[in-house]
């Protein structure tokens, strides 16, 4: 077991491990009502362009974000680093290659600074833009049937800037992975050792490619980023870009951390949420196109998506990308993801992913998603191949990403909504309270136009 005793340990991949360590906060999922105020500053005063971060040449000390020292993950600081990833880190480019960018169409527009939603725990409704500064949001673009309804862009983020997406890359990750299978190039019911004999005397050596597609691996990993001890901390440090600190003897990037996980429990008997199997499920992308993870999203998706900027991905000290939490890209090109899988699979008349990649999705997964929901509409939650599926009535499914990133995809609706964010929080829970209802109360506005 490594632990975290050391800074260069500490800055790991892992976003949501930095947010905890590097803040050195534990935060309650919780949603205060606006009126009690926070111990933080507001969006409009964390504003990275009214903090004035980097600017100089060079830029005063108390301006300059650094990596080594931890302060680019520490709030307000990260509302800048969330969208200057490649600035502190290595990466890998996703090239959209010397392709025509597709123009988004714009539906003429509709009021929709006019909805109000009732946050959980409020007792009275709030404004849809006072959601948007209560949850940090730097960037929000709606698409319906294709075209934007709404965008708009808060807190220094512009348009042509690349965000973090955090966990949204499992999402894509899965995708990914879930589009191989489609095509036959991937077998869910094998073990994964079948693909990956390097992983045979692990805890993942038997387990399906569908457990670990929808995170049901009896693996001995667990994710509480409070606890020194925790498995997720030997994760972090193996991913970890920068040099080892001196002494170090534990695994160096991803491929050489996978090994190690131990088995605990049987396969497939339960949910249970753990980053190893994303990057797990990045490995059999890999092994199985012969590109890397990075190579193989730029060959099959982004350089025929008509995207507008390249994207990249946070790399380990190996160049591996991190399947898990390292993708970065812009948020219009975001929602163009998001637009692909609504369709099917289909841009502008080709197939990019396999047809029966969206229906699989939307067909969730066997076991609860959570054992205490936090709310009642999520307790007909479920997790398949990397999304979280809400069981709702319009077949609804979301990828999130911790610090308020969000994919959501409502087929029945013909609604995408891409969002980032930058919330001193890190756990989604503080941001759903918020977000879900919000995008309920979209939907219904959605429905009442179109009446």
């Amino acid at each position: 077991m490594t632990t975290p005793n050391n800074l260069t340990q500490k800055i790991g991949l892992c976003s949501t491990a930095l947010a905890v360590l590097l803040t050195g906060q534990t935060w309650a999922a919780v949603c205060a009502p606006m009126d009690q105020g926070h111990t933080f500053l507001s969006s409009q005063e964390s504003s990275f362009d009214q903090q004035g971060w980097m600017k100089g040449s060079p830029p005063p000390p108390e301006k300059t974000i650094r990596l080594a020292d931890g302060s680019f993950w520490s709030f307000p600081a990260l509302r800048y680093s969330v969208a200057h990833m490649s600035e502190f880190l290595p990466t890998t480019l996703v090239n959209r290659r010397n392709t025509a960018s597709t123009p988004l169409d714009y539906a003429a527009g509709a009021p929709i600074e006019s909805i109000t939603f009732t946050p959980w725990g409020y007792e009275k409704p709030i404004p849809w833009s006072a959601g948007l500064l209560e949850t940090y949001t730097d960037g929000i673009v709606v698409l319906h049937r294709g075209k934007v309804i709404y965008e708009r862009y808060l807190g220094g983020f512009k348009d042509y800037h690349r965000h973090a997406l955090m966990s949204v890359t499992k999402s894509i990750t899965g995708t990914l992975a879930l589009d191989l299978v489609h095509r036959g190039l991937l077998d869910e019911s094998k073990p994964v050792s079948h693909y990956i004999p390097e992983l045979a005397n692990s805890g993942f050596g038997d387990a399906k490619v569908r457990d670990v597609l929808n995170m049901t691996t009896g693996i001995d990993f667990d994710e509480d980023y409070t606890d020194p001890e925790s498995e997720i901390w030997t994760f972090s440090a193996a991913g970890n870009p920068l040099p080892k600190p001196a002494g170090y003897k534990g695994p160096t990037g991803y491929y050489e951390y996978l090994p190690s996980v131990k088995k605990s429990g049987e396969h497939g008997q339960a949910f249970g949420y753990r980053t190893a199997n994303t990057e797990v499920a990045g490995w059999l992308v890999a092994r199985v196109t012969g590109m890397s993870l990075a190579d193989h999203f730029e060959e099959q998706v982004w350089s025929k998506l008509g995207v507008e900027r390249d994207a990249f991905f946070q790399v380990d000290e190996k160049g591996t990308p991190f399947a898990g939490g390292g993708l970065n890209m812009s948020l219009r090109d975001m929602a163009r993801f998001g637009e692909l899988l609504r369709n099917a699979g289909t841009h502008n008349g080709q197939q990019i992913l396999h047809p029966d990649t969206l229906k699989d999705i939307m067909a969730g997964g066997e076991h609860p998603a959570f054992t205490q929901p936090q709310h009642e509409d999520m307790e007909s939650w479920s997790y398949r191949s990397m999304w979280w599926v809400t069981g709702n009535p319009s077949g609804a499914f979301i990828a999130r990403g911790v610090h308020g990133q969000n994919l959501y995809i409502d087929p029945e609706n013909e609604l995408v909504i891409a969002r980032f964010a930058s919330h001193p929080v890190a756990a989604n829970s503080a941001n759903d309270c918020f977000t879900l209802p919000a995008y309920q109360a979209f939907t219904e506005f959605i429905q009442k136009t179109q009446q």
